[in-house]
Parts: structure tokens; C-alpha cells; sequence
């Protein structure tokens, strides 16, 4: 294994654990497209983690609705469980954000979001599990737990 994504498998192995549209997403690269992934409108208090790994990457404490049709962040969780790589597909400039713990593709960051970080993590929910919990100190709680864990 690599120090830079701990978790390796095959691509057959993540097939067998993805849905084809997860698959797409978060081990090619691909995107959803906007307004249709399970996220991108939830309100619910709870962490968001790697599809691929259960990373915890996101609390929804740092959620906003960005208007774009992606759930959008402000700041993940723990920088550790983050990585950026330049994306320079499409002819645009980006910065492509993927798990740290698997490599999976999670969407890209902009410098166009709202306090306190002036950030927007643009993330495709075909990426992301949801776990509810009843309260921000409730996610604190699980994301202790999971470090605790490893």
C-alpha cells in the first residue's frame, strides 16, 4: 500500500462495492450532474463520509447551499483526510479534491465560498455516505470514534 491512500483495491473489487454511478464518480473522475445527487439539498445534522473508505470528510455544520446543485462545504472535517491535485481537464484550471485514505475523486475546492474560509468544497454526492447524527457534538463524537479507530 501507499502512504498517500492507505486503502487499495482492484477495480473489480470497487465495482463490487459501488454502485455504476458511484464507480464513475468516485474511482474514474467522473461528476453527477447537478440537482440529482442524494445530498445536495440535505439539511439533516450529520457527517458525510468517503463512499469508497468511510473516511469522515464533512460535517453539516460547515454545509451551505451554494446554489450550484452540489452540496458544497466550507472546510472538511480533518485536513489529513483530504488531498488536492490540479485538474486541468475540460480546458478550465481547478483544484480536484480526493480522499486521502482511498484516492477517491470527491468533486473539486474553489476560492469562492462563504466565510470563514472563503472556500467552496464542490463535492458529487455520489461520493459521499451520509450518517445522521442528533447533534454537531454528536459528529464530533464520531469522528473521535473513527480516528480512535484506526
Amino acid at each position: 500500500m501507499s502512504p498517500s491512500n492507505p486503502v487499495e483495491r482492484s477495480a473489480e473489487e470497487w465495482k463490487q462495492s459501488l454502485t455504476p454511478e458511484q464507480f464513475q464518480v468516485a474511482r474514474c473522475g467522473g461528476t453527477e450532474r447537478a440537482f440529482t445527487g442524494a445530498y445536495w439539498n440535505n439539511k439533516a445534522t450529520g457527517m458525510y463520509h468517503c463512499v469508497c473508505c468511510g473516511a469522515p470528510l464533512f460535517s453539516s455544520e460547515t454545509k451551505f447551499d451554494s446554489g450550484t446543485g452540489w452540496p458544497s462545504f466550507v472546510q472538511p472535517i480533518d485536513e489529513r483526510t483530504l488531498g488536492e491535485t490540479r485538474d486541468t481537464s475540460y480546458g478550465m484550471v481547478r483544484v480536484e479534491v480526493h480522499c486521502n485514505v482511498c484516492g477517491s475523486h470527491l468533486g473539486h475546492v474553489f476560492p469562492d465560498g462563504p466565510k470563514p474560509t472563503g472556500l467552496r468544497y464542490c463535492i458529487n454526492s455520489a461520493s459521499l455516505s451520509f450518517e445522521e447524527a442528533e447533534s454537531p457534538e454528536a459528529v464530533k463524537a464520531l469522528v473521535k470514534e473513527w480516528y480512535q479507530a484506526e
